[in-house]
């Protein structure tokens, strides 16, 4: 950041925007407090600044004080992606502030931080431009703006219309962006907008404060005259700017946004994104006169200036990291912007259901008019969201009630069932999303290092040494893995073909391989007499009893499954699978299929390869919650809790009920 690199010995806030008891007055302080220093009462001193609000109201006072002690006045402003909503309508904390020594970035009567950084920098380093270039692209394709309470999916108006950007009244980069009288602005660039596009239709895209009733915008009901309209939904910018032909503000964000969507919008005020070549401008500051790129603004508006905040881990982060929490949020929120009515939800899964699904509106348990259900208990026709455990589930067994970490979300079906298209096998057939496979390939990297599994039990025993010496015996001959399955499953009801159970699963492979080791891994649930599937004195070479998936899949040459999820944690770890069923990792060209699997997977191309299969299945499909702040989390933050222990325990009353079904099945498992 240019401008004075010293460090103040302390920040004098004024006000108690900054000095508050509230969550947003905390995330400030501690924000600063990262990258400078913490926000406190006091008499400025020789080596303090003066922190006020940008040009609010309250500001006066900060002003003042600077002024009377010759100590430098620093502003402060929301970051460009703030939060779901805005701040007045409940939006939170926000995700990054603006901090600038030199003035501030709407205010055009000194040049400011960002102004010095868009005249100056060098722009040389690639590496920047090509980070770049990849968030501009994910910054799309998420639909994010400074606020996001937006339906991307709602449809745009028609295209061909002119798109008019109105603003609250009031706001500091009219009041301090060079402008005597704002009206004045708006209305000249109303009729402005109509002239210069003759025959078009003009749309006037309202403020989200002013959509709400929470603040005035310059333009109302008596400006809906002719073919001048107002856009009628909770469109996304990014959708208005497909179908828009020219985009007309006087300094709204969404000018700059316009820019980043490949228009050159007409502006009438003064904001920071004026005066580089990259719009026509009725009256930008002549002293900006560098020619700029688009990526090149993005670069330093987005990630050079701002000081950028992850609340999950509690740091100051690149803005990449910003991406991936808004993009689970978003996800979040979207999925159940409606709230929810949720079918066959176990009481002991309700309040961490009320975690994950919420957050909008408390979910409410019962039958009718559901639109969530666990995907075990969901009836044949039903059109909601349907749950399961995800694939990075917990530390621990679901059966003995320890709550997961991740949910698959499926709104077309479940992952477990062949028999009708998911979300995920939809997810798999289509194209990554920009850095999605770098993404993915960063997370499996992650996932192996850290050695997490699904159920990360823990260290059980060493079977290395036993293995060893099984090979030393038959030297070259193949270990094989066969992972056992809770065998009435409903994995394996719907996905299994004519093998169902594990003492079949260990007969054929050993027909197919008769001279290869072969290891017999229960699955844990059985392992803890919790779920049917046991299979007395297996006929294999050695029973890992107690190993832990991942040491268990580290000795293994091949998997042999049904449809166990651990046929997708060896293929993470390059390990060949072979499938008698049809787990959704089957199918796609990645594994040997014995089994019959659905065709509408055999015509997919190009052939998903292992990127797209993780990005699929680990980012995309399934909703994370953090354990420790209790929110919607990316899952690079679930593999660190995960790989950390910082994760939930089921409670000893839930342990001693599982204890309890677990009897009960084994018992009526018995009987059948």
């Amino acid at each position: 950041m240019p401008g004075d690199s010293r460090s103040p010995r302390r920040l004098i806030a004024t006000s108690g925007g900054f000095l508050g008891p509230g969550a947003t007055a905390r995330r400030l302080r501690r924000i600063l407090e990262l990258a400078v220093a913490r926000p406190t009462l006091g008499w400025p001193g020789a080596e303090d600044a003066v922190i006020a609000w940008g040009h609010a109201p309250r500001a006066r006072r900060a002003e003042a004080l600077a002024a009377r002690t010759g100590a430098p006045l620093w502003r402060i402003e929301d970051a460009w992606i703030r939060s779901l909503r805005p701040g007045r309508a409940g939006g939170g904390p926000p995700m990054g502030l603006l901090l600038d020594r030199l003035g501030m970035h709407y205010d055009p009567a000194q040049p400011s931080e960002l102004e010095v950084l868009l005249a100056t920098h060098a722009l040389d380093d690639g590496a920047l431009i090509a980070r770049a270039r990849l968030a501009l692209e994910r910054l799309r394709a998420l639909h994010l703006s400074k606020y996001n309470t937006h339906d991307p999916g709602l449809e745009p108006p028609p295209p061909g219309y002119v798109l008019v950007v109105d603003q609250v009244r009031g706001d500091a980069s009219l009041t301090h962006g060079g402008l005597a009288r704002p009206e004045r602005r708006f209305r000249e660039m109303l009729v402005m907008a109509q002239e210069e596009n003759p025959g078009a239709r003009v749309l006037i895209r309202a403020h989200p404060e002013t959509a709400s009733g929470a603040r005035p915008g310059y333009y109302g009901a008596g400006d809906a005259t002719g073919r001048v309209a107002f856009v009628d939904g909770p469109h996304s910018p990014w959708s208005l700017f497909e179908g828009a032909v020219g985009v007309y503000t006087v300094a709204s964000q969404m000018g700059f946004e316009a820019i980043l969507a490949g228009h050159r919008p007409r502006v009438f005020g003064q904001p920071f994104y004026a005066g580089w070549g990259l719009s026509d401008d009725e009256n930008a500051p002549p002293r900006r006169q560098r020619q700029l790129t688009r990526v090149q603004l993005f670069a330093l508006a987005m990630l050079v200036y701002p000081l950028w905040y992850d609340p999950l881990r509690d740091r100051l982060c690149p803005f990449e990291e910003v991406l991936d929490q808004m993009e689970a949020r978003l996800t979040a929120f979207r999925q159940d912007r409606h709230g929810h009515v949720a079918l066959g939800m176990r009481r002991w899964k309700r309040a961490h259901l009320q975690d994950f699904f919420g957050r909008e509106t408390p979910v409410r348990f019962g039958a009718e008019g559901a639109t969530l259900a666990w995907a075990s208990q969901a009836p044949e026709d039903f059109a909601g969201l349907r749950v399961e455990d995800g694939f990075l589930r917990s530390r621990g067994l679901g059966a003995e009630l320890v709550p997961p970490l991740s949910l698959a979300v499926d709104d077309l079906g479940i992952y477990y069932d062949p028999t009708r298209e998911s979300r995920l096998e939809r997810l798999i057939a289509g194209p990554l999303p920009p850095g999605g496979a770098a993404r993915a390939e960063r997370l499996r990297r992650v996932i192996l290092a850290a050695g997490v599994t699904k159920y990360n039990l823990g260290p059980g025993p060493d079977a290395a040494a036993a293995v060893a010496a099984l090979t030393a015996e038959r030297p070259g001959a193949p270990v094989i893995l066969i992972p056992g399955q809770v065998e009435d499953d409903a994995s394996i009801r719907l996905g299994a073909g004519e093998v169902r159970s594990n003492r079949a699963l260990i007969l054929a492979a050993r027909a197919a391989h008769p001279g290869a080791i072969l290891l017999y891994k229960p699955h844990p649930d059985v392992e803890a007499g919790l779920r049917p599937g046991k299979v007395v004195e297996p006929p294999v070479d050695l029973v890992l009893n107690g190993v832990e998936a991942g040491a268990a899949l580290a000795l293994a040459d091949r998997v042999w499954t049904m449809t166990s999820g651990l046929g997708f944690e060896a293929l993470l770890r390059g390990i060949p699978v072979t499938t008698l069923g049809a787990p959704f990792y089957a199918g796609w060209g990645l594994t040997e299929d014995l089994g019959e699997v659905p065709g509408r997977r055999l015509g997919v191309y190009p052939r998903p390869d292992l990127d797209r299969l993780t990005h699929a299945a680990l980012i995309a499909y399934p909703r994370y919650l953090d354990p420790v702040t209790r929110e919607i989390c990316p899952p690079e933050l679930a593999v660190e809790r995960l790989a950390s222990g910082r994760t939930a325990r089921g409670s000893w009353r839930l342990r001693l009920l599982a204890k309890l079904q677990g009897s009960v099945a084994s018992y009526a498992h018995w009987w059948r």
